[in-house]
């Protein structure tokens, strides 16, 4: 990768000012495989004010522009799809058909949501007597996470410039190779100089600097719920907007008429999808208690069907978690849910049978789990799920209710007027009723600490805009 050493900025590569470099672990063997260069308060001074520069002109592009330049970086991005498959699987550990189908397909998606959201976006409208007008809300800094690097990416890239502002973005340092690619695809598809700026560097030395900048109006981030709140303070001084999408503890009712093979194999499947490493993984599975013995037995035999090993693998399941850090976390956790008194139904401690190198987890399955264990509260990150009893579905809905998140809630019922009535009362901001297929239309974010704003296609575009009244335009 020619371009891991530079930055991107004022559209072109060039070297950090810091000279500081860092080098990205695979997950699957614990080894470093490239180094990347880590900026600090000076490179984010050159890519902000490249932004600020560009954004007059850019703002003002009529929407037949811009439209053009997203079609044409969707042109760009699907003929990059295999090497954007390839990053995210050595990167993060992602088995490379999950890559390719999920994590690289979700960023296509966005974009092509995007578009369609833009093509018929009210960007101004009569009220009365007063125009209302939508204009791009300024210079955005993008913060991305790096558990679905190109899903949160173009998230955030594609609605910024349908918007009309221009951006900075920040993907995660610890898997930043899809960024650097993203950046390549930018520059081919001809995005206007200083439009699409990007650095890497840690939260603290870059993150922090882009958050609290003067000439940034609006940071998006995504990430934990710790880090978010870490940004919105350093964003407080100068009262800029802020956009967060954090963590998640999900809770997953299934019904007293869900069909329960069906229900609880889906469910595992959805909470161990991408290893675990999703903000809206449904990790809480609340299910009647006279339903508990079956429901083990499903969970049991469901988890014990993955496989878990080389992203390369064709037959591979789950490959690792991201990290040395991230493994040691959620094995303390699963110690603390052995300790509390949960019953290890599949799973537990240490890598897996025949795994004795990369930051693997065994895929953890608890019953008899509480709702005040630390295992049902904290969300771990990784393929662990805690299956809880319930009396009543007044006493289901007010457990999954029970937390500081409120990212995501899923319903399984055999009648779907009953699960809508139960979404209904759910205290997140999505609700799958069913496990239904991904919507990218649908608004994605959360209540409580789960964080504000929404992100997906026009939902993403209103986020980065800015409202005004202009009273008195019509008679």
């Amino acid at each position: 990768m020619n371009n891991a050493l530079k930055f991107y900025i004022d559209g072109q590569w060039v070297d950090t000012q810091s000279g500081n470099t860092l080098e990205v672990i695979d997950p699957s063997t614990e080894q470093a495989f490239i180094s990347i260069a880590v900026g600090n308060a000076t490179d984010v001074d050159s890519a902000v004010n490249a932004a600020a520069r560009a954004f007059p002109a850019f703002s003002v592009t009529p929407v037949s522009e811009r439209l053009a330049l997203l079609k044409e970086i969707l042109r760009v991005y699907n003929l990059r799809y295999e090497d954007l498959a390839k990053a995210v699987s050595q990167e993060m550990g992602a088995p490379l058909h999950f890559a390719r189908d999920s994590q690289v397909w979700s960023g296509r998606a966005h974009l092509e949501s995007t578009i369609s959201a833009l093509e018929t976006f009210p960007f101004s409208e009569v009220h009365g007597i007063t125009q209302v007008m939508r204009e791009a809300i300024g210079v955005c800094a993008l913060i991305t996470p790096w558990n679905w690097p190109l899903n949160q990416i173009v998230c955030k890239v594609a609605p910024a410039i349908a918007a009309g502002c221009t951006v900075v973005l920040k993907p995660s340092e610890i898997a930043p190779l899809t960024g650097i690619i993203f950046a390549e695809i930018m520059h081919e598809a001809g995005v206007p100089a200083g439009v699409f700026n990007l650095l890497n560097g840690t939260g603290a030395d870059v993150g922090q600097h882009m958050a609290s900048h003067p000439k940034v109006d609006m940071v998006s981030f995504t990430g934990s719920t710790r880090a978010g709140i870490l940004v919105a303070k350093a964003a407080a001084d100068t009262v800029k907007r802020v956009a967060q999408e954090l963590g998640g503890k999900s809770a997953n009712i299934l019904l007293e008429d869900a069909d329960f093979d069906v229900a609880v194999a889906k469910g595992v499947q959805r909470c161990f999808a991408n290893s675990g490493q999703s903000c809206n993984a449904p990790t809480r599975m609340l299910v009647p208690r006279a339903q508990l013995a079956r429901v083990l037995e499903v969970a049991k035999a469901t988890a014990e069907q993955l496989v878990t090993g080389s992203p390369l693998d064709a037959g591979t399941s789950l490959g690792p978690v991201i990290s040395e850090a991230q493994f040691a976390k959620i094995q303390s956790l699963i110690a603390i849910g052995i300790e509390e008194g949960a019953t290890l139904v599949s799973g537990g401690l240490g890598r897996p049978e025949g795994l004795d190198k990369g930051y693997y987890v065994r895929p953890t399955v608890f019953g008899d789990v509480t709702a005040q264990m630390t295992i049902a509260r904290e969300e771990i990150f990784g393929p662990v799920l805690s299956i809880i009893a319930y009396d009543s579905e007044a006493q289901a809905i007010e457990m999954a209710n029970d937390t500081v998140y409120g990212l995501a809630a899923y319903i399984q019922s055999g009648n779907i007027e009953r699960a809508r009535a139960v979404a209904k009362q759910m205290r997140a901001g999505s609700v799958y009723l069913n496990y239904p297929s991904w919507d990218t239309f649908a608004p994605f974010g959360g209540y409580k600490q789960s964080g504000n704003g929404r992100e997906y296609a026009g939902w993403g575009i209103h986020d980065f805009l800015e409202i005004k009244g202009v009273v008195g335009w019509s008679e």
